[in-house]
């Protein structure tokens, strides 16, 4: 998959870890807007938001998106403890606070998924972004069709390894509808991330992502302004769970007609427009 001419590969260090990331630097000569920070969902990537990063740094921020450990390209320890919510919202947390010294005052942050959960604990346990935005996420725990095929995903990757989990998935995909008009390279590339995942953050992730408490108290009482955001048939969190979850934080809301759950790649012009909106009001 290519990249935009302003997106290049970067190794970010922390503490924990280094986490592999793209980064979006804005052109010369455009007017600079506050960065923002991206962080990817369960079983995904940084590559999640390519198809943003460009245009979110033409229009002045620089963009950074990250693989969480044990995602794609960030090598996870085998110590389950690394890949709790809590341990992963400390990671977020450092890079946050490299970009935002880079830029005062301050960076945003985009959490996608359980990438949200993680956002959201980072943000109760005491950081502050400019504004918070939630992209197909929840208040709680992950319920439906989803919370049925985690655990046999797990089942999977725990008997037979990520190669035969690999190969499931991809079976499941030549099925799938939605599947029909990606690229071969996009295929082959999904397909690669599987490989490359750890077994052991698959685990406690979806461990986590299947029992998180509801905190959307909690992350209201911190007053960082935040933006729900979702596809018009988002089927992991419900439409209707995430609108509610917008209303008791008092958050923006945003719907992203023709997108499902992953709105930054199967619609980022209108996603892009949202963010715009969003953080220039």
């Amino acid at each position: 998959m290519s990249l935009d001419g302003e997106v290049s590969r970067r190794t970010l260090p922390t503490g924990a870890g280094d986490l592999a990331a793209l980064v979006g630097e804005p052109p010369a000569g455009t007017r600079i807007a506050a960065p923002v920070l991206l962080v990817p969902g369960y079983t995904g990537s940084k590559e999640d938001f390519l198809p943003v990063l460009g245009p979110l740094a033409r229009a002045g921020h620089r963009s950074v998106a990250i693989d969480l450990p044990g995602q794609h390209q960030s090598v996870g320890p085998d110590d389950p403890t690394a890949y709790s919510i809590d341990a992963l919202a400390k990671q977020v947390t450092e890079v946050l606070a490299e970009l935002a010294e880079s830029s005062p005052p301050g960076a945003h942050l985009v959490g996608h998924s359980f990438g949200g959960l993680v956002t959201r604990a980072a943000i109760i346990a005491g950081v502050r972004p400019l504004t918070h935005v939630l992209v197909g996420s929840g208040p709680g725990a992950i319920g439906g069709r989803r919370a049925e095929i985690v655990p046999l995903m797990l089942q999977v990757a725990e008997s037979e390894g990520i190669s035969a989990l690999a190969d499931m998935v991809a079976s499941m995909e030549a099925s799938d509808p939605r599947m029909a008009g990606v690229p071969a390279d996009v295929r082959a590339f999904l397909h690669q991330r599987w490989l490359s995942a750890s077994t052991t953050g698959l685990r406690v992730m979806g461990d986590q992502l299947l029992s998180a408490p509801d905190e959307v108290d909690d992350l209201a009482a911190t007053g960082v302004r935040t933006l729900v955001i979702h596809g018009e048939a988002d089927d992991a969190w419900p439409p209707a769970v995430q609108a509610e979850m917008a209303r008791r934080l008092g958050a923006d809301h945003e719907v992203v007609r023709g997108s499902v759950h992953s709105p930054a790649c199967e619609q980022p012009e209108a996603f892009v427009a949202a963010l715009l909106r969003f953080w220039g009001s």
